[in-house]
């Protein structure tokens, strides 16, 4: 009976998705469309009820084989936050982010062989969903690489992370104070059919 169900709902779901207009009134296209990099940030804290829908959406993400090899820091003190800026400008942690989250890969849950750097990309996915979570709660972040720069070594360190979890990205978030001009990036120059 629950194969059933599943089943119709599995359908249900499918047909309403191939009705959706891959447009601007889809509320999933629009916030991937409308998504932009804040850098600059009011300094108004955010909850703990948010972060935990941002790390939820990051964890949501797909991974090879659903290894999930991923692990989170979440940075709230303002002297670890402003500790970080300091060293590491590009993160724009020291304009007033509130919170910023490091989106780490866990090596020992990485895949073995040929896949091993498949967490990479893991990672990566994780940290757009957190992104996009973030554009569509009203909020402000900015990806900012760490791995594989001598950066990521620098953090690891800063916050006492283990051997095996390397750090790929930070994103500072917080309510804009900024609201950058949404870029048309979309080029059909880059596409392919088929071959090259």
């Amino acid at each position: 009976m629950k194969k059933i169900l599943f089943a119709a709902l599995g359908a249900l779901l499918l047909a309403g998705c191939a009705k959706q207009p891959a447009t601007m009134e889809n509320q999933v296209i629009n916030n991937i469309m409308t998504r932009v990099s804040v850098r600059q940030f009011t300094g108004e804290p955010i909850t703990q009820a948010q972060v935990d829908t941002l790390l939820r959406a990051a964890m949501a993400a797909p991974s090879a084989v659903n290894k999930q090899p991923w692990a989170f820091v979440v940075i709230s003190d303002k002297a670890i936050i402003d500790r970080i800026g300091a060293e590491l400008p590009n993160t724009r942690c020291q304009n007033n982010a509130p919170c910023a989250i490091v989106l780490c890969g866990d090596t020992d849950k990485a895949l073995d062989g040929d896949g091993h750097e498949f967490w990479v990309q893991d990672v990566a996915a994780a940290t757009e969903n957190l992104l996009l979570a973030a554009h569509s709660m009203g909020l402000g972040a900015v990806w900012t690489g760490m791995y594989p720069t001598p950066r990521a070594a620098l953090v690891q360190q800063m916050l006492d992370l283990p051997e095996n979890i390397v750090p790929l990205a930070i994103v500072p978030v917080g309510y804009p104070a900024e609201q950058p001009e949404v870029k048309e990036k979309y080029n059909p120059e880059l596409i392919h059919y088929n071959k090259w």
